[in-house]
């Protein structure tokens, strides 16, 4: 492994760590959402 893979792997780790907050607060978010929705009613 030379030092540009080992630099894709980080860079890598790091994106898909960031996608997986940004998915896990959209559902939060969402179901938030969904509970204010069903509260109105």
């Amino acid at each position: 492994m030379n030092g540009f893979d080992i630099v894709m792997v980080i860079a890598i780790i790091l994106f898909a760590r960031l996608g997986v907050r940004l998915v896990t607060g959209y559902i939060k978010m969402k179901k938030e959402d969904e509970d204010t929705d069903q509260k109105d009613d």
